[in-house]
């Protein structure tokens, strides 16, 4: 239910932004903007029961809590890093679009390099 809601709000936006468009008024775009702002906002509500759901899997799991706050930081980062190119892009930006992707990109590495090391450490004890 709660997904037609948001398909609704973001369909909604969608025509009110074209039909401001053709209108040729400077609104179009602050709507567009505004959609994703309570579509975020929603969607940070879920959050929530989503981490304590995975924090209570990372328990159970002979998982170190630190490679686990490590996997939700990068996810963290790689839908923060998509929602903003998206909303770059959509304004016509597309050079700030894929600046912010690759700042992502990087950023998921640094944040993984703990992982990255001690996977190679591995391999290299084996080895």
């Amino acid at each position: 239910m709660d997904m037609m809601r948001i398909a609704c709000l973001g369909l909604s936006g969608v025509f009110l932004g074209l039909l401001l468009k053709q209108m040729g008024s400077p609104f179009a775009e602050l709507v567009s903007l505004g959609t994703c702002i309570l579509i975020v906002f929603y969607t940070a509500g879920k959050l929530g029961f989503i981490l304590e759901m995975l924090e209570g899997l990372g328990e159970e799991i002979s998982l170190q809590a630190g490679y686990f706050k490590i996997l939700l930081k990068i996810a963290g980062i790689t839908y923060l890093a998509d929602f903003s190119a998206s909303l770059c892009r959509d304004a016509g930006y597309s050079a700030i679009a894929g600046q912010v992707e690759l700042f992502g990109k990087i950023s998921v590495l640094a944040v993984s390099s703990p992982i990255i090391l001690t996977l190679i450490e591995t391999v290299y004890s084996f080895l």
